[in-house]
């Protein structure tokens, strides 16, 4: 019970501090846009691979059900309230947490056994400052934006299926998919994502920041960010969900 005391002692405390440099504006900009550029730009392909498929066999897997009821018109509500309530996020939380979460604790991990830490708190230069602050900001601004990326590949993905094989004209799955998505659902789907973003970055950089024995602690951090990151964005995808809808 203390050990996990301490650890959500230590995530509050990461979190509230690396808030207080964003609002002071003390992030530098340079470092945001270059992590926004490997954290969310270099996912990009991986996340838009992902979704397009998951929307296709989504979309084959339905209409085969929906056939033999004759309601095969219902592909494009049913496949667009997936999407952008749910997988269109998750997918892209999962897809970064692999990839970027595992870099941010491989990184900072590697910088913490090589004592790179200590020696800019010698500098007087504070690492949430210099390293943490600029991957949150970035994980906060690239995750919504990926999925947006995720939700219309996804939906491109459900509509070649089910107008090249299932044979729905496309206008009728256009407007079944646009007339059941909200306003609200898109902003609640940004709004998970952005949550998504938040857990991904705050994991990896405790995990980081946390490395000892050497090689084999920052496998373990990297390790252990993964598999924290995608428990938590699967058990916090729920409560959200069960508070937005």
């Amino acid at each position: 019970m203390i050990r996990v005391l301490e650890k959500i002692g230590q995530i509050a405390r990461l979190i509230v501090e690396t808030l207080l440099y964003i609002v002071r504006g003390e992030v530098n900009l340079r470092d945001t846009a270059k992590q926004m550029i490997e954290l969310g730009v270099k996912s990009l392909p991986l996340v838009l691979v992902i979704s397009g498929f998951t929307g296709m066999v989504f979309s084959l897997q339905v209409a085969t059900e929906l056939r033999s009821f004759g309601a095969e018109s219902l592909i494009g509500q049913l496949l667009a309230l997936a999407i952008v309530r749910e997988l269109g996020s998750v997918l892209t939380g999962v897809v970064v947490a692999a990839r970027a979460g595992s870099a941010i604790a491989a990184e900072l991990g590697t910088m913490q056994v090589t004592e790179q830490i200590d020696a800019l708190k010698a500098l007087a230069t504070s690492p949430v400052q210099y390293l943490v602050a600029p991957r949150f900001l970035a994980c906060l601004i690239m995750v919504p934006v990926l999925s947006i990326f995720s939700n219309l590949i996804g939906m491109y993905g459900g509509f070649v299926v089910a107008v090249s094989q299932v044979g729905i004209i496309p206008r009728v799955y256009y407007l079944s998919a646009i007339r059941s998505v909200s306003i609200y659902d898109l902003f609640c789907s940004l709004g998970k994502a952005a949550v998504f973003g938040v857990i991904i970055v705050v994991a990896g950089c405790i995990q980081g920041l946390n490395t000892n024995k050497g090689a084999q602690g920052v496998g373990s951090a990297t390790i252990s960010s993964v598999v924290s990151s995608i428990i938590a964005i699967f058990v916090s995808n729920y409560f959200l969900s069960a508070l937005m809808w």
